[in-house]
């Protein structure tokens, strides 16, 4: 692993995050535009790799912030550890005003990691924003899958509807909401 790396938990095969930080030289905006174009691709590439959003500076002169999911973190370790990368990032660190930072995230944690620039999401505002995306779902999911259960007899047996709405919920909130959601909320949640 290389330094700068802060790993939540690199043992885990469980779905991981990774929060990288890049902060480009004023003038290097082009060439790492264009860099994201090559390195994206390449990382997309290597296996476990499940999706990757750019957050750009708010500001001029702020850092990128570059979240790559990866189904495991050994997955995440080999893309991390690849030439591919060590290749890419050799290209790109003339360009960049500090050393990248890269945090490694597993569960909820990502979704509430404050740009470098940011102050950490108080409780109330991570405890308002998780309500709100889940309490919708309670009331959409169940109902949205109830011509399903209503066709498939073994979803009467006990458990099976509670324990399939939880499994819908979940995956939408880790996987579609939560990831766009605290992106479109980020200056309220890190204010």
């Amino acid at each position: 692993m290389e330094p700068g790396i802060k790993s939540a938990d690199t043992g885990t095969e469980s779905p991981v995050t990774t929060v990288i930080h890049h902060k480009p030289l004023p003038g290097s905006i082009d060439v790492y535009e264009a860099w994201l174009k090559e390195i994206i691709p390449a990382a997309q590439s290597f296996a476990g790799h499940q999706s990757v959003s750019v957050i750009r500076p708010h500001v001029a002169g702020g850092a990128y912030t570059n979240i790559l999911h990866f189904d495991t973190a050994a997955h995440l370790c080999r893309w991390l550890e690849s030439d591919t990368r060590e290749r890419l990032m050799a290209q790109i660190k003339p360009h960049l005003s500090e050393p990248e930072g890269i945090d490694i995230k597993t569960g909820f944690e990502f979704w509430f990691t404050p740009p470098p620039s940011g102050k950490p999401a108080k409780p109330y505002k991570q405890f308002l924003i998780t309500l709100s995306a889940i309490f919708p779902l309670t009331l959409i999911v169940p109902f949205a899958m109830r011509p399903v259960f209503d066709a498939v007899p073994y979803a009467n047996l006990p458990g099976v509807r509670p324990f399939v709405v939880a499994v819908l919920i979940v995956a939408l909130m880790v996987w579609v909401i939560m990831p766009r959601y605290t992106r479109a909320l980020s200056r309220w949640l890190f204010k």
